[in-house]
């Protein structure tokens, strides 16, 4: 089982199962968590081969739903899913496989399609640093910009380092050999008619005008929200606005 990081208790309301995008953990998401636990229970996983969740030689959407089917049905209901870039894909591939498991869904800026950029120049910058001299996490994030300019990023990056133990929380080599899978998108038939929002960043490419045909097919109940002045880490970003939307979503 994945590890489960729960914000407040059952109420009425269906709990929200938050799912994380690559390289990142239900940590992450403890902010937005709390704060949309204030009407109902929240739950965060660290997803397969990321923070405190079991390590695997392999790192399919296939997994990612399977492993979320398993949490949902252990929880005894349905429920409403929230899933961030490959974490968006991961409960798109859940609700289209085993869709009485969900209720709503909310695919925070990513579609249903594969995408051409790669990451794994990112696990290169993880896997340069030298561990052995990381006593705090300044260290780590001093040596990353060696090989990584953008400053989000390398504070993103370390919060996946276990500094004490000096390691990274992430499946580097399983994440690295299973990338294609990461950046591709399963082709499964059928459809999701549950109601469906796709919340994305202005600023984004990552939800383009041309998927939408391919959204409206698997998703015909989509509709479609974009947050100004945001990129793809919208709810880092902008997460007032990012929980608002969510909330209001949520509310219908």
């Amino acid at each position: 089982m994945l590890n489960l990081i729960t914000h407040g208790t059952a109420t009425d309301e269906p709990d929200l199962l938050i799912v994380h995008g690559l390289f990142g953990s239900g940590r992450n998401w403890g902010a937005v968590a709390k704060r949309l636990s204030a009407t109902r229970r929240v739950i965060c996983v660290d997803q397969r081969n990321h923070g405190q969740s079991p390590w695997h030689d392999s790192h399919s959407y296939e997994d990612m739903a399977a492993d979320l089917a398993e949490v949902i049905k252990a929880q005894g209901a349905p429920m409403d899913v929230l899933g961030h870039s490959m974490g968006g894909k991961a409960a798109m591939l859940l609700a289209l496989s085993q869709p009485t498991l969900v209720n709503r869904l909310i695919v925070a800026d990513i579609a249903p399609v594969a995408y051409a950029h790669d990451q794994n120049q990112n696990i290169a910058a993880m896997r340069a640093v030298d561990l052995s001299l990381v006593t705090k996490r300044a260290d780590a994030i001093a040596q990353l910009a060696v090989h990584l300019e953008d400053t989000t990023l390398q504070t993103f990056f370390t919060q996946s380092l276990d500094v004490k133990e000096q390691r990274w929380r992430l499946n580097l080599d399983v994440l690295d050999s299973e990338m294609p899978k990461i950046l591709s998108f399963p082709d499964i038939p059928g459809a999701f008619e549950g109601p469906t929002l796709f919340l994305s960043g202005a600023d984004s490419d990552y939800v383009a005008t041309e998927y939408r045909p391919t959204i409206r097919e698997k998703f015909p109940k989509a509709r479609f929200a974009k947050i100004r002045d945001a990129g793809h880490w919208l709810h880092a970003e902008k997460p007032r606005e990012f929980i608002a939307s969510v909330q209001a979503w949520l509310d219908l």
